[in-house]
C-alpha cells in the first residue's frame, strides 16, 4: 500500500502521526520496540472486534524506511483537548462528555485483554523508586480490588475526538488492560495535574465520582501506584511524579 507522508498532524518523541485521506498513519521512530507496536495493534484490534464503542478500524501494520507503522482509519473531527481550549465557556459541557464516554468504555468488558494489575506490578518493581516505597505501593497493589472493566489507561482529551455531529472517537489504545475503574480515573486525574491543569483535575474527579457512584476517596488511593507506573514508562516530570509516588492514606 502506497503511504503519503506530506501532511504530518501530530508530533511526539517517540511517532509522527500523518493524514493521507481517509488514513492516519503513526509512524514511529527508528528502533522502537517491535513487541510495542504489535501490543498496540492488538489491543486496538480486540477493543474494536470486542465491543461496540466508536474506535477506528486498524488497517495495517507496515513499515517505512525501517521505521514500523500503524494504519487506521482516519476519524474527520477535533480533539476534545482543542474544543476545550477554544470555546472555556463550555468547559463544564464538554468535561460531561468526556466523563461520559470514559463510563461508556469503563462499562465494557474484553477479556483477553491483558490484566492491569499484573502489568502494574511489573512496572512498579521497574521503577526507580527506594525499595521502602515500592514494597508500600506493591502492597496497596494487592490490596485493591481486581476488577474486569475496559480501562483506556491513556485516557485524556487529546485522545477523544468529536465528529461534526457530536459522535466520538476513542484512539490510542496501546495502554489499554482489564482492570479497576478507580485506577483509570486516577490515571486521568494525574494526566491533567501534570498538564498544570489542577483546577480542571479537581473538578474532573469530583465530577466522575458523583457520575460512577464511585467514592473520591478510591480514586485517590490508586494515585501513588498509577504515578508509579508512569514513573516507569518515563517521559513525564520525574520530580513531580515521585511527590505523587509518596503512599499517602487519603482521608
Amino acid at each position: 500500500m502506497y503511504i503519503n507522508l506530506d501532511n504530518p498532524i501530530v508530533e511526539r518523541k517517540t511517532k509522527t502521526v500523518y493524514r493521507d485521506n481517509d488514513k492516519t498513519i503513526k509512524l514511529f521512530v527508528e528502533n522502537y520496540s517491535k513487541a510495542s507496536i504489535l501490543n498496540e495493534a492488538l489491543n486496538q484490534a480486540r477493543v474494536e472486534e470486542g465491543t461496540e464503542l466508536n474506535v477506528p478500524k486498524l488497517i495495517e501494520i507496515s513499515k517505512i524506511d525501517n521505521r514500523w507503522a500503524l494504519v487506521s482509519e482516519h476519524i474527520e473531527g477535533k480533539p476534545l483537548d482543542k474544543l476545550m481550549d477554544e470555546n472555556p465557556e463550555k468547559e463544564d459541557e464538554y468535561l460531561n462528555k468526556f466523563i461520559d464516554v470514559q463510563l461508556e468504555i469503563l462499562s465494557n468488558k474484553v477479556p483477553l485483554l491483558n490484566r492491569m494489575k499484573e502489568k502494574y506490578r511489573r512496572k512498579i518493581n521497574s521503577a526507580e523508586v527506594n525499595e521502602n516505597t515500592k514494597y508500600d505501593l506493591l502492597q496497596r497493589l494487592e490490596g485493591m480490588r481486581s476488577d474486569l472493566s475496559l480501562c483506556h489507561g491513556d485516557y485524556n482529551p487529546s485522545n477523544v475526538i468529536i465528529e461534526d455531529d457530536g459522535t466520538s472517537y476513542v484512539i490510542d489504545w496501546a495502554h489499554v488492560t482489564m482492570g479497576n475503574s478507580a485506577a483509570d480515573a486516577a490515571r486521568t486525574y494525574l494526566i491533567f495535574s501534570l498538564e498544570g491543569k489542577e483546577a480542571l483535575a479537581d473538578k474532573y474527579l469530583n465530577l466522575f465520582s458523583e457520575k460512577s457512584g464511585i467514592e473520591k476517596s478510591n480514586i485517590q488511593r490508586w494515585i501513588p501506584i498509577v504515578a508509579a507506573v508512569q514513573l516507569a514508562d518515563g517521559n513525564c516530570d520525574k520530580e513531580l511524579l515521585n511527590k505523587w509516588v509518596d503512599v499517602i492514606e487519603y482521608q
